[in-house]
């Protein structure tokens, strides 16, 4: 059992941006409602089993983790990990996933800050950390947008309901992120025009600070290679 784990371990940001992966763009391969009903609430089961695995060095955070997930399953059941819309206590769920993805994406960029070596394992962690950093963004403007009703607008979301929105803002959070910003919605209100001004630095800051700091430690133990 312990190789088992350990083997898992090595693997830790393999599995976690694979179940990042299928979360996001799985509905391009699968049947929506299949998707949706099946395939989603399974991905998100094993993306918080390999963010827990991914801090499980730190043993006071894992169980942390693993004591706020089950407390979760109780209060919420099998809804924890299905649609938006489908619980009416959403903002209590999405604080649980925001509490979880900010300790697990804070973890993320720990590991790939230390390593000395950077490797495949390094380069996929720098990855996984990024596409953490969307569904934190995410869960912010949901909050923000469940609060405050209508604090954006845009041709994806006027008149749309809240599955819908869902879905657009997941895609507004990554497209802020990313710095891209093609008009489609538009914060309107002063609390979700912050968010994402924070969301745009934050993205920024995350390429100009960590993944340079990732490629100049690769090109130094490259350097060092040719030397040798």
């Amino acid at each position: 059992m312990k190789v088992f784990i350990a083997y898992l371990y090595k693997h830790r940001f393999e599995l976690f941006i694979a179940t990042q992966f299928f979360i996001l763009f799985g509905s391009l391969f699968f049947p929506d409602n299949f998707f949706q009903l099946i395939l989603l609430p399974a991905l998100f089961i094993l993306n918080i089993a390999s963010g827990i695995l991914l801090v499980s060095k730190k043993k006071k955070t894992m169980w942390f983790l693993i004591i706020l997930i089950a407390v979760a399953i109780i209060a919420f059941g099998n809804s924890l990990f299905m649609e938006v819309e489908k619980n009416e206590f959403i903002l209590m769920r999405l604080s649980v996933y925001f509490i979880f993805y900010i300790i697990v994406t804070l973890h993320t960029i720990e590991q790939v800050w230390h390593e000395k070596k950077v490797d495949k394992t390094v380069i996929i962690g720098l990855m996984s950390g990024y596409i953490s950093l969307g569904f934190l963004a995410f869960f912010m403007l949901l909050s923000i947008e469940l609060v405050e009703s209508n604090s954006f607008t845009g041709i994806l979301l006027d008149g749309q309901n809240l599955d819908v929105r869902f879905d657009s803002l997941m895609y507004y959070a990554y497209i802020t992120l990313l710095t891209i910003g093609y008009g489609d919605i538009i914060p309107v209100t002063p609390i979700a025009q912050k968010a994402v001004v924070l969301i745009g630095l934050i993205g920024q800051f995350y390429v100009i600070i960590i993944t340079s700091v990732v490629v100049a430690k690769y090109i130094n133990v490259s350097v060092i290679k040719n030397n040798d």
